[in-house]
């Protein structure tokens, strides 16, 4: 899969937002991009972990942990999971855990950053909901696409002007 997001945005004006957090990548998948699927948790992992070791179909696993630097949302046995059942990538308001291991897999995984500490408290997560963080709305069903450069979504597949 090749693609810029800069292309992307530049093809396709007024289509496309761009999320303004600033990401690290991990996985080997520097590029990717699918439907959107959408859990706002805080602080407890079991809500991504369920995610992930459903079918992916191809789609992008979209975060919102709310921004916390405390506890990772998503560790190496969840991504090899995720990775085994077909999701494209994973985008995080929040940390990971084992990136290392991480890094080592056939997948795309966003973050604000990372973390040794796990989820004590079992929180539920809230599933298919239009998420809001860095100046967009990650919404159930729209398209993500990301890079090096940015994280970007849009209502439908886009077009790459390059």
């Amino acid at each position: 899969m090749s693609f810029s997001t800069a292309d992307l945005h530049d093809a396709n004006p007024g289509q496309v937002w761009v999320c303004a957090t600033q990401f690290r990548s991990f996985g080997k998948r520097l590029t990717f991009s699918g439907p959107c699927v959408t859990v706002k948790v805080y602080e407890d992992h079991r809500p991504v972990k369920a995610l992930v070791e459903s079918p992916g179909e191809g789609r992008v696993l979209v975060v919102d942990g709310g921004g916390s630097f405390r506890v990772g949302l998503l560790g190496d046995m969840m991504a090899t999971n995720a990775v085994k059942n077909g999701w494209a990538g994973v985008v995080i308001n929040g940390v990971v855990r084992d990136s290392r291991r991480v890094d080592t897999l056939e997948i795309g995984v966003k973050a604000i950053g990372t973390s040794a500490r796990r989820g004590d408290d079992e929180t539920p997560g809230l599933l298919d909901l239009p998420l809001s963080f860095g100046g967009v709305t990650f919404r159930p069903g729209w398209w993500i696409y990301a890079d090096a450069d940015a994280v970007i979504t849009s209502e439908r597949p886009l077009k790459d002007g390059a």
